[in-house]
């Protein structure tokens, strides 16, 4: 049975049902079952549970496969099997949603996706993310950090985003957006921080959506849903992610760990 988080703060009556869908996939390309790698005893998606558990009124692992659920199950947590052929995680968390409704017959305002390979997640980042949703307009949320490294500008691996005054998302790239023809120029280059919530309602749209033109050129599926005219609305966060994309990644996790 699904265990609800005992929440660090006293909600009041008009603050909206959380849940947390941690998508993980074992069969990733480039680093096959990547949610089971061991970081000090313990399977990396355990980590990125345990970090978001505080964060949630109620939270669930969605995965494609027996071994992740076995290892989840094994540490008192709660995981759902869903279908292989998913493009993305937030059509995974869809799937998952669903089959939480039927089997347990709740409903939840805002869905927040956290990828399975962010072990070091921070919860105050969670609350940073939902917080987003006390502007009733707000539909679609996410994370932003200032990036100062040039390196990191001008790496494709990171994906900057420019916002508008009231930080909006104005486009998402894997280029240095925006270029800077001019030397000199004051410019904050913001990373994206991939932390995803939405209403539920807006959940079960974006994902009928046809991919796009953009979204195919840059590789992001958020394109897609600025493309289709959805807003989505960012906040400053001055924590940054480390995320697992390679055994490499996973070496300097576990190095970070060992020197903390």
């Amino acid at each position: 049975m699904v265990k609800f988080a005992s929440l660090p703060f006293q909600m009041s009556e008009k603050m909206k049902k959380v849940l947390g869908i941690i998508p993980a996939r074992y069969a990733s390309t480039r680093f096959p079952g990547k949610p089971l790698a061991d970081i000090q005893g313990k399977p990396m998606i355990q980590w990125v549970y345990e970090r978001c558990s505080p964060a949630f009124d109620y939270l669930v692992v969605a995965t494609d496969d027996y071994r992740i659920i076995n290892a989840v199950n094994g540490f008192g947590g709660e995981a759902v099997l869903t279908a292989e052929n998913h493009e993305s995680g937030t059509d995974r968390c869809l799937e998952a949603y669903h089959i939480l409704q039927k089997q347990n017959g709740q409903d939840f305002d805002i869905i927040v996706n956290v990828q399975g390979d962010e072990p070091l997640v921070k919860s105050e980042q969670l609350f940073e993310l939902t917080s987003c949703f006390e502007n009733d307009g707000v539909r679609i949320a996410t994370l932003i950090h200032p990036l100062e490294d040039p390196e990191q500008v001008n790496n494709p691996d990171i994906v900057k985003v420019v916002v508008d005054k009231g930080y909006k998302a104005l486009y998402f790239s894997r280029s240095a957006i925006p270029f800077k023809r001019k030397s000199g120029t004051n410019i904050t280059y913001f990373k994206h921080i991939g932390l995803y919530a939405y209403t539920s309602e807006v959940l079960k749209k974006i994902c009928a959506l046809e991919p796009s033109g953009m979204e195919l050129a840059e590789g992001l599926e958020q394109l897609r849903w600025l493309e289709n005219g959805y807003a989505i609305h960012t906040k400053i966060t001055h924590h940054e992610n480390v995320g697992v994309d390679s055994p490499a990644d996973l070496e300097k996790v576990r190095s970070m760990l060992r020197d903390r």
